[in-house]
């Protein structure tokens, strides 16, 4: 068990066990029985459930919330003002987590249901609400998120705009 790097106002429950190298900024509070590996990094003003799992080099951007036993993979990463979810009726602690399987790319202000599993190389696009399993190697987006392109269309569509914004500014 590794000691993170922390910021200012970090609140870590009881039996927290961080792999090496994970940093987490400022005012963060994660919960009881937590596991995070390493090399991840978590962004200012998270809020991280109880007994949540996440994954190696793994990116969590700011005021993102992770609900109590929610899972993530391996290299994952997580837009702004997103949140997992785990309970389909609040309170009514029958908890259903969300499950991100490795190499997600979840973008700015998502909202992910409880019982959802997103699977390997998917990508949610910003914005979305996620209220459906999303298949392996799957572009979602809208509300509810819908299926739009495979990844391998994302990563083309992704490298010709790199490209394009790579001429200009030469």
């Amino acid at each position: 068990m590794s000691t993170p790097k922390t910021g200012q106002g970090v609140i870590i429950g009881k039996n927290v066990q961080f792999g090496k190298h994970v940093v987490i900024w400022n005012y963060v509070v994660i919960g009881d029985n937590t596991k995070i590996d390493d090399k991840t990094r978590i962004g200012s003003f998270c809020d991280i459930g109880r007994d949540v799992i996440i994954g190696k080099n793994c990116i969590i951007q700011a005021h993102v919330t992770i609900s109590n036993q929610c899972q993530l993979g391996d290299n994952v990463f997580i837009g702004p003002n997103s949140s997992l979810l785990n309970d389909k009726f609040p309170h009514s602690k029958c908890l259903t987590p969300s499950i991100i399987k490795d190499n997600v790319v979840i973008g700015g202000c998502v909202t992910i249901l409880p019982n959802v599993t997103v699977h390997e190389n998917s990508v949610i696009a910003a914005g979305s609400v996620v209220t459906k399993d999303v298949p392996p190697e799957t572009v979602v987006k809208g509300v509810p998120a819908k299926p739009m392109m495979t990844r391998q269309e994302y990563e083309k569509k992704r490298d010709a705009f790199i490209s394009s914004r790579k001429q200009k500014i030469k």
